[in-house]
């Protein structure tokens, strides 16, 4: 008998990660040649273990997990091999439109949309009611942060609103780049230039340090989306405005306190025509190192296919499937009955990676800039950001920093000169 292949594969610890490892007995069965070793790790560190292998092709990893920002970059450098036998049952054009341009180079797929999100206002319905207001589909910063403060009950450890803290390009800078366009903000002009000198930015920034500090939990600075969701699931936060795929979370009640209490609503924008959400898709890519292509191309096709959602819906019911990858769940008359399905295909749609912002840019995409700098220019960045929020930093000192770095590395890069 042939020994079993193993492939090694790269993953985030979210939960619809950890719910995929527990069901792959379902892939064994029909691959039983197969073996699977899983790398499971919070998201920061990932992404460095992920790229460093890449870009110095250690091949340690046969399939990973990336996101929209990484797929085309690393796609361009030929770092990925192109998914082109995903199988004749797959259905690649039942992809959504905006998750698939995302993933893919030159029209062909780099990556498979295991889950895909935009960000949302997730509240809590009886705060919310008696503050005395009503949520509105579409609200306004300003009605936010008014509920926020109204929301708060610091004695009894309930926190008008949740917000991402923590350092990092997708943790913080994720947060606060999608709000800041919706402020008006960019990170940099059609020259290159930085903008953090500008008075959009003090705008962005001020109102959002000084809204988790009358309105926020403490330590706020070392949190992310899982220390975000802990706590809104333990009733600890009125509003929490984040990746639509918790929905699920704090609506499930074997771990949610909060779960038949919670409504959801578009993320907020300024009447600038631009919303403060976001557009991802976490995905599972082949590097071009691996010696194991076809056996990961045969993983990545279970765990993205449409039979991969029903054995999850069978199993743990339809809001408990990874969202926002396919048009035919959006279709699937049980999954309409989901209270948060429209509002997350809305939010997804409501994107516009091509233009993110109000005034032009030479770049796309709407919570990351897609240049290869921005990693660590965004982790820098957000490391400023968090010290204004944990106090450590004024707003304008933090600003100013990150102006400085912008520039440098802009600089460095031969964008500017």
């Amino acid at each position: 008998m042939a020994s079993a292949e193993t492939l090694t594969i790269a993953t985030v610890n979210n939960g619809d990660m950890v719910r995929m490892q527990k069901l792959t007995d379902d892939f064994k069965a029909s691959n039983p040649g197969i073996d699977l070793e899983w790398v499971t790790m919070e998201e920061n560190v990932l992404r460095q273990k992920v790229t460093t292998d890449i870009a110095t092709k250690g091949g340690q990893f046969d399939v990973l997990t990336i996101g929209t920002y990484e797929v085309p970059i690393w796609a361009k450098q030929n770092w990925l091999l192109p998914l082109e036998n995903l199988g004749a049952d797959y259905d690649v054009d039942d992809l959504l439109p905006a998750i698939r341009a995302g993933l893919s180079q030159d029209g062909k797929l780099y990556a498979a949309p295991f889950y895909g999100e935009s960000s949302m206002v997730m509240y809590r319905k009886d705060l919310m009611e008696k503050a005395g207001l009503t949520m509105p589909d579409a609200p306004t910063w300003d009605f936010i942060a008014d509920a926020a403060r109204k929301m708060t009950d610091k004695a009894g450890e309930v926190y008008g609103i949740c917000l991402r803290g923590k350092a990092g390009w997708g943790e913080n800078m994720a947060f606060l780049t999608a709000m800041s366009n919706s402020f008006g903000s960019r990170w940099f002009d059609e020259n290159w230039e930085p903008q953090f000198d500008q008075p959009e930015w003090k705008e962005t920034l001020s109102f959002y340090v000084d809204l988790m500090h009358d309105a926020g939990p403490p330590g706020a600075s070392s949190n992310g989306f899982n220390e975000n969701l802990a706590l809104f699931q333990s009733g600890k936060c009125g509003m929490w405005i984040d990746a639509t795929v918790a929905a699920s979370f704090v609506t499930n009640p074997k771990d949610s306190t909060v779960a038949d209490k919670v409504g959801f609503a578009l993320a907020p924008d300024n009447g600038l025509g631009k919303r403060g959400n976001w557009l991802w898709a976490w995905s599972l890519a082949i590097p071009a190192g691996t010696q194991k292509a076809e056996a990961a191309e045969k993983f990545i096709s279970w765990a993205t296919s449409k039979h991969y959602l029903e054995l999850v819906a069978s199993k743990e019911g339809w809001a408990n499937v990874p969202p926002g990858t396919r048009t035919s769940l959006y279709e699937n008359p049980e999954y309409a009955k989901i209270p948060f399905a429209k509002m997350t295909l809305d939010s997804i749609n409501a994107a516009d990676p091509l233009h993110p912002t109000v005034k032009p840019v030479p770049y796309t995409g709407i919570q990351f800039v897609a240049i290869p700098e921005f990693q660590g220019l965004g982790t820098a960045v957000g490391q400023q950001f968090s010290a204004a929020l944990a106090g450590q930093a004024t707003v304008d000192q933090a600003l100013s920093s990150a102006q400085q770095l912008a520039k440098r590395e802009m600089m460095k890069g031969g964008y500017i000169k």
